[in-house]
């Protein structure tokens, strides 16, 4: 289905956003909107569709504060600063619904779901269990009980127009391609949620390997789930789902370089800059299938745009077809693994930071077995001697602990490393090539002009300031400790290779020696064999 578009060429020539247009009255419902994603989609949606009716925000009691409360901590984020600065009255328009998508009913009360039969036109679900170490259980009751549920309250919604599921590129693992349409899961969702909620955990681990079928964590099995769910369930509502690649740090907004959580490629460039990673297995020739979070954000709300403007036409017989879309970037418009590796490391050099363990270096290893060598050399070794020296100091280990932990998020990410993703997205390329000027301007997902090292500069700087709190006032004092650390590692390397060299010197006679004897003995051994078959 091609973008709908308005036909009122005044507007367009107007500079006016026909996608703000259509949100604008509209009352939107968010699921996951305290998370990294959530965050920069309600920033999006408040700033550029101003005019919209209301958001309602589904946040759960955590830790024994009410939403409420949750919602002023949620908004001294640094992302709404510009936003509440030019218009504070906005927020009036965002609603807090007390709600838990692991309980019954999503947690609501008949009141507030009354409220949001009668009043939600879109829905954003973006809460999900984004851990990839996590057991079958928890997976099933977030990621595919919690949709079953978010679909069960959408069908009272008399006024939907577009329900937009966040699922992920990686949920068909095993096919060689991922196209834009709907893949059958390994096993009916309905059976494993019966499943989940009749056996106990240690049943459950032993089913998983099994169960999962190839794919490598649970999270991805637990999103093939979902969107069999959705195709199997759908009783005539307008749905879309988008399936996001690996989402970074944002290119242009809210913030160039905002980043939150430690999540894939971020605590991996943590790790490397403290330090404490030297080694990862990985392909650089593969393309990295990265998606600044902003261009993916942007993609979502096209979507909710484009499935709603549909919907609008349609009679209800008709909107019982699931819709989707590949919300990724085009493998010839990204930088490699490889590439975008030593691209970060550069920038490192020049934005180091202000704690590390270590001198910032290592590299990555085509061969596992090469790749655990050094993990058991460059990562083991160094944190047993470290963790001695604590321990004879009084002070507590800690950095074996510490390296158990990179390994088994190396372990995690190694996976997506090493494999070549053909992610097809016709629709996603599709969505900015038929908007006006005006919405390529607002809702802009190209990325054919971007300048990806300007673009990993603000990634470690945004990571420096916004998960690590080192503004760039600490720069001076961290680039004295990267020298240091530098000229520790260089008296380290210096100090090994010359106690190797002196070793095998000073033991280099005996070796001789002992070789030497070992060879005579050799040859007066089978020189008596001969002469024995001789005389015989």
């Amino acid at each position: 289905m091609e973008l709908l578009k308005s036909d009122a060429d005044a507007d367009i020539d107007a500079g006016i956003s026909e996608i703000a247009n259509y949100y604008a009255g509209k009352t939107i419902l968010i699921t996951g909107a305290t998370g990294f994603m959530g965050k920069v989609l309600v920033e999006k949606l408040l700033r550029s569709c101003a005019d919209l009716n209301a958001i309602y925000l589904l946040i759960r009691t955590k830790k024994g504060v009410e939403p409420s409360v949750r919602k002023e901590q949620y908004f001294k984020c640094v992302i709404f600063s510009k936003l509440l600065e030019k218009n504070p009255e906005i927020l009036q328009k965002v609603r807090v619904i007390k709600g838990d998508v692991l309980e019954p009913n999503l947690g609501l009360n008949d009141n507030d779901i009354n409220t949001l039969a009668s009043n939600v036109q879109i829905v954003f679900h973006c809460a999900a269990n984004v851990r990839f170490d996590q057991p079958l259980r928890p997976m099933v009751n977030m990621n595919v009980v919690g949709t079953l549920k978010v679909l069960q309250l959408a069908e009272k919604m008399t006024h939907l127009q577009a329900l937009v599921h966040v699922s992920t590129s990686y949920c068909q693992c095993n096919e060689r391609v991922l196209e834009e349409r709907a893949y059958p899961a390994p096993q009916n969702p309905f059976t494993i949620i019966e499943m989940v909620e009749t056996m106990d955990d240690a049943a459950l681990a032993e089913i998983t390997p099994k169960l999962l079928n190839g794919l490598p964590n649970t999270y991805a099995y637990s999103k093939a789930l979902s969107e069999d769910l959705i195709c199997r369930y759908n009783k005539k509502l307008p749905i879309i789902i988008t399936r996001p690649s690996i989402v970074t740090a944002a290119i242009h907004e809210p913030l160039p370089g905002w980043i939150e959580g430690v999540n894939g490629p971020t605590g991996l460039m943590i790790g490397a800059a403290r330090g404490v990673i030297r080694s990862m297995h990985c392909n650089p020739d593969y393309a990295s299938t990265v998606i600044p979070v902003d261009k993916a954000i942007n993609g979502m709300i096209l979507c909710g745009y484009e499935r709603g403007k549909a919907s609008e036409k349609l009679k209800s017989s008709e909107q019982n077809q699931v819709e989707f879309c590949n919300l990724c970037i085009s493998s010839k418009a990204l930088m490699s693994w490889g590439e975008s590796i030593e691209t970060g490391r550069k920038f490192f050099y020049e934005t180091p930071l202000s704690f590390a363990l270590w001198y910032p270096g290592g590299s990555i290893k085509r061969n596992y077995y090469h790749h655990l060598f050094c993990v058991i050399f460059f990562h083991y070794l160094p944190a047993y001697f470290i963790d001695f020296w604590l321990l004879l100091f009084g002070r507590k280990p800690f950095l074996v602990n510490v390296q158990r932990k990179i390994s088994t998020g190396l372990k995690l990410l190694q996976y997506y490393t090493t494999k070549d993703w053909d992610f097809r997205n016709e629709r996603f390329q599709e969505l900015s090539s038929t908007l006006n000027a005006k919405d390529e301007e607002l809702f802009d997902t190209s990325v054919s002009q971007v300048n990806w090292d300007l673009y990993i500069s603000n990634y470690i700087r945004g990571m420096r300031t916004y998960i690590l709190g080192e503004s760039d006032d600490t720069l001076p004092h961290a680039k004295v400790v990267l020298r240091r650390l530098y000229i520790l590692d260089w008296v380290s390397k210096i100090l090994f290779y010359s106690l190797t060299f002196w070793f095998l010197w000073t033991h280099l006679d005996g070796f001789v020696e002992r070789s030497d004897a070992f060879i005579r003995s050799s040859l007066h051994i089978i020189y008596h064999e001969q002469n024995s078959t001789i005389h015989t």
